[in-house]
């Protein structure tokens, strides 16, 4: 196993996930008395797991067609499109 890329991987994923509308509602969830703790977390990871799993298996196959370089820049200019119409939105 490569460690850099490990490390790229797990502090690019970490730092994308902080704070997102998945870890709000997962902490709306903890705030709950009555919902277990370990129940909430295992299922939060369980769900994070299979979305993860659903995009390694979308990425593998639009990589077949479309040259990684491309995916980039279109991941890119999604996040760039996202972020105005956010920033205009509010």
């Amino acid at each position: 196993m490569d460690l850099k890329i490990f490390l790229t991987i797990f502090g690019t994923v970490l730092l994308a996930e902080l704070g997102d509308k998945t870890q709000l509602a997962t902490m709306l969830f903890a705030t709950n008395k009555e919902n277990s703790k370990i129940m909430i977390f295992i299922a939060a990871a369980l769900a994070l797991v299979l979305a993860t799993l659903l995009a390694v298996a979308a990425g593998h196959c639009i990589a077949k067609f479309i040259k990684p370089k491309y995916l980039t820049w279109i991941a890119g200019a999604g996040f760039i499109v996202v972020g105005i119409w956010t920033i205009v939105k509010a």
